[in-house]
């Protein structure tokens, strides 16, 4: 099932196969903070798509928990760089992305506070 209409599910499947293509070459010495990276994006994922489901009055528990994520995945990302695993460029790209699917959450949060 192919959700488009969901922007910030669409961004996040988009960050998920950027990082990918990323972290082909992930040296196994850093094999746990690649398992992080991956792992988390997918959750973060989940998270997003379990809040979209979730009825709007116990979704920002949810809600905070992905933007949680991102600040996880920042870090992973900055990590990276600093081991130069990944480099500035495809570091900042990383960072660009889930920065603008963090606004796009928190504006998702603020919307639904004004509704209510």
């Amino acid at each position: 099932m192919n959700n488009d209409k969901f922007i910030i599910g669409k961004y996040v499947k988009e960050f998920i196969l950027l990082l990918d293509d990323f972290l082909i070459n992930y040296p196994k010495k850093y094999f746990e903070l690649r398992n992080r990276l991956v792992n988390d994006a997918y959750n973060l994922l989940e998270l997003v798509y379990v809040a979209n489901y979730t009825e709007k009055e116990n979704r920002k528990p949810i809600q905070v928990q992905a933007m949680m994520k991102i600040n996880l995945l920042d870090f992973y990302i900055e990590e990276s760089y600093k081991k130069r695993i990944i480099s500035e460029k495809q570091s900042l790209k990383l960072s660009n992305k889930l920065l603008n699917i963090n606004k796009m959450l928190y504006k998702w949060v603020n919307d639904e506070k004004c509704s209510d």
